[in-house]
């Protein structure tokens, strides 16, 4: 079926009888010649008003119209919805809110750019009235209704913009960014992208192109969340600013590429960390947010028992030895040892480390970047470290046998030594440094301790409810009783957590230190099974016991915990012990 011709702004013109075919003809030679709209020249000819035109635009868009010199149409108004700033930035009025719609009313129903940042920028899908230019103004200063929009509270808006770079900043950052400059539309969109995902606590921001748009993501508290679908006619342009503000080659599509973004937002100095990747409907691109402060929360914030708290800071005292922390990525590991980095970081000790990436500074701490394509490789960097006589160590990461020999050998040495692992629990990381090819005894005498973990979402702490109706399925997947579980909390949803009922993550541990019994089932080569039970032997208490106590506690459910850690022996489909 045809598509039906929207009507021209000049035949509706002569339609309505209000400008002379003639006329119209005339304005738009003049429009050709000179670049402007048909409308604009009729203006400048005195050939009709500016209301005449936003009339027949209205018209020819399929948009209400307005006079707000009439007082039932001024009177729809509503300034509570809109900061003034924001009404006067891009001339609009909002009239009301309902279903997560707004309506407003424009002047220029062509400038798709200026709508498309508005959408992003005020939270909600756009309904559009139009009225004249002037008159839109001439509501804004405040002269229609005998009183200025400033007296006016309220606001859509999510976030306040950072207008200006803070001199007192650290001078490697490059700028601060905003929204409200005279930059392009698509700078202003992606600007209010990374604006939006730092200050609504998100950890990444996800661009994904599709078939039909760009998707925009945020990773809040571990879960992503669908924030804005944008037209796929600017995918171009969004994906080359975002590979322009990292550094990396805005011609090469064709392979994964990493960069970094320094900004600073709202008066705090951020670093991105971006990786593009070419997929099928083009480059996905995601910013992973490095918030200065983010590991400097402190061991006590971590969420580690007064029991596992004690061990961790007696193991972290220690003059040497070998001090793991294992878990998946993105449970919290670096942030664990940072905090213990944090902690221990004085002038009489010398704190060395090597990481791929360095990815947070610390002042008096010697940090080194893995650069393997000019052959500074972890190896490397710790050979070098050893003539650097340092007290504590860290590596990002245990990799392979090489790496670990060298991290024992610097732990049997006198050095205390802290790095990373992936297993799933505490247990693992024995074996797993045997199965790479570790001497056992090596392992048994240089280990001091392994801390496993998991992030699990915080319940709101201003609307978490008791939860009567959780199911008893899940409780006896975290091994809770009937008598307990009037004492397990729920989500109930506010807007200081928008409206998920969580917020904020903390950890789920469990600690294995080192004791005569376990270093021998290390020597004799055991199976994680042994291993396991001599640890609870030893007072280790796994992640689903540390688990069950943040719920008896009302901090977190037993749906999050069950996602990291389950009773042994149970099936939840027969929902029997097997």
């Amino acid at each position: 079926m045809a598509r039906k011709l929207r009507q021209k702004l000049g035949e509706i013109l002569v339609q309505e009888r209000i400008v002379p075919e003639a006329k119209v003809a005339e304005a738009l030679q003049t429009a050709k010649s000179s670049g402007k709209r048909i409308g604009e020249v009729l203006i400048e000819m005195g050939a009709c008003t500016e209301e005449d035109v936003a009339r027949a635009l209205g018209a020819q868009f399929g948009m209400p119209f307005l006079n707000l010199e009439r007082a039932e149409d001024s009177a729809k108004i509503d300034m509570s919805l809109i900061k003034e700033a924001d009404a006067k930035k891009y001339l609009v009025l909002p009239m009301s809110k309902a279903g997560g719609r707004l309506k407003i009313v424009i002047h220029d129903p062509m400038d798709l750019d200026t709508l498309e940042v508005l959408r992003f920028k005020l939270g909600a899908e756009l309904d559009t009235a139009i009225a004249s230019r002037r008159q839109i103004s001439y509501y804004l200063d405040g002269d229609k209704k005998g009183a200025s929009v400033a007296q006016k509270t309220g606001s859509l808006l999510t976030d306040s913009i950072d207008k200006s770079m803070d001199k007192s900043m650290d001078k490697s950052v490059d700028k601060s960014i905003d929204v409200e400059g005279d930059d392009a539309p698509m700078v202003r969109l992606v600007n209010r992208i990374i604006i939006e995902g730092v200050t609504g606590r998100a950890s990444d921001i996800h661009v994904e192109p599709m078939h039909d748009g760009v998707v925009v993501r945020y990773r809040i508290d571990g879960v992503c969340v669908v924030r804005d679908k944008l037209p796929k006619r600017n995918q171009a342009a969004i994906l080359a600013r975002f590979k322009l503000m990292a550094g990396v080659n805005m011609a090469e599509k064709r392979i994964p590429q990493d960069g970094r973004i320094k900004l600073v937002v709202e008066g705090t100095a951020i670093d991105f960390r971006v990786s593009t990747c070419p997929a099928y409907h083009g480059e996905s691109v995601v910013l992973r947010i490095l918030r200065p402060d983010s590991v400097r929360i402190g061991l006590v914030n971590l969420g580690l028992e007064q029991d596992t708290l004690d061990t961790f800071n007696k193991v972290i005292r220690r003059p040497n030895g070998i001090f793991l922390v294992t878990g998946p990525t993105g449970s919290g590991k670096t942030t664990t040892l940072y905090s213990a980095l944090d902690t221990l970081n004085r002038p009489d000790r010398k704190i060395i480390t090597a990481e791929d990436p360095v990815e947070y500074n610390f002042k008096g701490i010697n940090q080194v970047q893995v650069r393997e394509h000019i052959g500074l490789t972890f190896p490397i960097i710790l050979k070098s470290m050893l003539r650097q006589a340092p007290n504590i160590i860290l590596v990002g990461e245990i990799r392979d046998r090489e790496v670990a020999d060298i991290a024992i050998a610097a732990a049997l040495t006198g050095h205390l030594v802290f790095s990373t692992l992936h297993t799933n629990d505490a247990p693992s990381a024995i074996t797993r440094l045997i199965d790479m090819g570790v001497k056992p005894f090596l392992v048994a005498s240089s280990i001091q301790a392994v801390l496993a973990q998991r992030l699990v979402r915080i319940l709101c702490p201003k609307c978490r409810k008791p939860d009567p109706d959780v199911d008893p399925k899940l409780l006896r997947l975290v091994n809770i009783s009937e008598m307990d579980c009037d004492k397990v909390m729920g989500p109930k949803g506010c807007p200081d957590c928008g409206g998920v009922g969580y917020r904020g993550r903390r950890g789920i541990y469990e600690m294995m230190t080192m004791n005569s019994e376990i270093r021998h089932l290390a020597f004799e080569r055991s199976g994680i099974a042994k291993l396991r039970a001599a640890a609870v032997r030893n007072g280790m208490r796994g992640l689903l016991g540390d688990g069950r106590l943040k719920i008896l506690k009302g901090m977190t459910t037993p749906d999050e915990i069950a996602k990291f850690a389950q009773i042994e022996g149970f099936d939840p489909a027969t929902e029997m012990a097997v």
